[in-house]
């Protein structure tokens, strides 16, 4: 089916989404992290962008479509890590416990994340309303 590959490679899909909910609970549990993480990618972007032009008028008047691409750019690879952590996680868990565990305990973590990250944002709205 795959014949586009030199090489073949098995993807279990309990692995997929196991890693895909460890990630999930990782980038709601560490969401301030992953704001900073977003914010210095989207610095790092629009830095690197500016070496590219020449004519400081040209700079300006792309200025605000340029950002927001690099917005959009950085919210995007701001996930890589989490992918990475959540796989990692994924991993440990099914070598320590076995096979069957990574997906619940991943769902669980989801849960857990899900319910600081309403907390987090509650604790926010109140915050402003004074």
């Amino acid at each position: 089916m795959f014949e586009i590959f030199p090489f073949d490679f098995a993807l279990d899909a309990t692995q997929v989404a196991g890693t895909s909910l460890w990630s999930l609970a990782c980038y709601w549990a560490f969401s301030p992290l992953n704001d900073w993480f977003m914010l210095r990618l989207q610095q790092w972007f629009n830095f690197a962008e500016r070496s590219l032009y020449l004519s400081q008028e040209e700079f300006d008047r792309t200025k605000v479509g340029r950002e927001s691409q690099n917005a959009f750019a950085a919210s995007m690879f701001s996930i890589v890590p989490f992918f990475i952590f959540g796989g990692l996680l994924n991993y440990t868990v099914e070598q320590t416990l076995g096979s069957s565990w990574p997906v619940s305990l991943g769902v669980i973590g989801c849960m857990v994340g899900g319910i600081y990250e309403l907390g987090r944002y509650q604790q926010d709205e109140d915050g402003e309303e004074e």
